[in-house]
């Protein structure tokens, strides 16, 4: 069968990749711990479960209207109006099943073949990969340590021409946790408009930070207008399997993003978007205890492993990862990941995965409860213990 010529463009997410390798040597018998996906360890929220339960014997089991349950549009709007800090009408929001749709409807509804989409590198693999996949133009900016981890305004401005389309960031970062200040959003928007560009700002770690607050760009003087904001459920209140997310676009881009859609996915649960709703409105206790318990895993994995010689681990200001500098052990991040999942059991990502820059790095997640983590400390020192002599 002919496949067409256009899948070969399309990348993929190697940490599902990384968690079937781990999985396959538990399956020998082996204990590994997984420090590879990004997905929160913690239940979902009683109340939010509960919501859902209430919602199917009420029978919200039907289809719903493609932009999203009134409700929780409703309830999105007022939400993001208050922690986002720009006025939101439930008419600019569009819910689907996961937050990747919006960056999906973003990049096609907006770059044509040979456009340029301006993007972090390392980042979330599938910024290139859809933009690489409509024909559009993946330009890359480098994200470094020595710059604390944050998209530099210049380098960005260094990388525009008269066929840039597009700048997406991602703040809290993943893989790296770094986070952009106002300053960087600042210089940023005003790139954007003075370029007349458009913003696609990934926020879905913005409850994350563990310093100071979260700032959206679009809540800066004229950015409202040219930004798409994505957010979602998954990570603020441990709901990945729901698959709900959600952007706030501008409203000439309303009636682009209904009709994908309605061509790709018709409408998101309707029991589901009942207990989004349900999130938003209800208790937040849950997700205060989690990034609470998140801060101490980061103060205890970061710890550990500046300890091992080797390694150089920066501290983040957000999201549940660390992206450490393993060069000093003689390992690029690939070998890193490798000899850490086949000597020691323990499963973390190579920089790679996340583009080139990283190749030196590794991404651990710190979504594992404490003892883990630090048994997992303990495995990596003893595997490095005779490089280092």
């Amino acid at each position: 069968m002919r496949v067409a010529a256009r899948m070969a463009r399309l990348g993929t997410e190697t940490a599902f990749a990384a968690a079937a390798r781990a999985r396959a040597l538990e399956a020998t018998g082996r204990d590994v711990i997984h420090l590879e996906i990004g997905e929160p360890d913690f239940d979902t929220p009683e109340n939010i479960r509960a919501a859902a339960q209430r919602a199917i014997a009420d029978g919200w089991t039907h289809y719903g209207p493609a932009l999203g349950l009134p409700v929780l549009r409703e309830a999105i709007a007022r939400d993001a109006t208050w922690r986002k800090d720009f006025p939101v009408t439930p008419d600019r929001v569009v819910v689907t099943p996961g937050a990747k749709p919006i960056m999906s409807y973003a990049i096609t509804a907006l770059v044509d073949r040979g456009d340029e989409v301006i993007y972090p590198d390392p980042g979330f693999p599938i910024y290139a990969s859809m933009v690489d996949f409509v024909g559009g133009v993946a330009v890359p900016v480098p994200i470094r340590q020595e710059h604390g981890f944050r998209m530099e305004p210049a380098d960005i401005a260094a990388r525009i021409t008269p066929r840039t389309r597009l700048i997406i960031f991602n703040s809290p970062a993943n893989p790296t946790g770094g986070v952009l200040s106002r300053s960087d959003l600042e210089a940023i928007a005003a790139l954007a408009i003075e370029h007349d560009l458009v913003v696609l700002a990934d926020e879905i770690y913005g409850r994350i930070v563990y310093s100071g607050e979260h700032i959206s760009i679009a809540s800066l003087p004229g950015m409202a207008e040219r930004t798409i904001v994505l957010d979602g459920f998954s990570k603020t209140y441990a709901m990945t399997g729901w698959r709900l997310g959600y952007g706030i676009v501008p409203p000439e881009l309303v009636d682009a993003f209904s009709g994908l859609v309605i061509n790709s996915v018709s409408c998101t649960s309707s029991f589901s978007q009942e207990a989004a709703a349900e999130a938003l409105d209800g208790p937040q206790d849950a997700v205060e205890a989690m990034v609470e318990e998140f801060r101490a895993r980061r103060d205890l994995i970061v710890a550990g492993l500046n300890a091992i010689p080797g390694i150089d681990c920066l501290e983040p200001s957000g999201a549940f990862y660390v992206f450490p500098d393993v060069s000093g052990t003689g390992l690029d991040g690939e070998a890193f990941a490798e000899r850490m999942l086949s000597e020691a059991g323990v499963s973390v990502l190579a920089g790679t995965a996340f583009g080139t820059v990283g190749r030196d790095h590794v991404r651990i997640s710190y979504a594992n409860s404490q003892p883990r983590i630090a048994e997992a400390l303990e495995r990596i020192r003893a595997v490095l213990a005779p490089l280092a002599v």
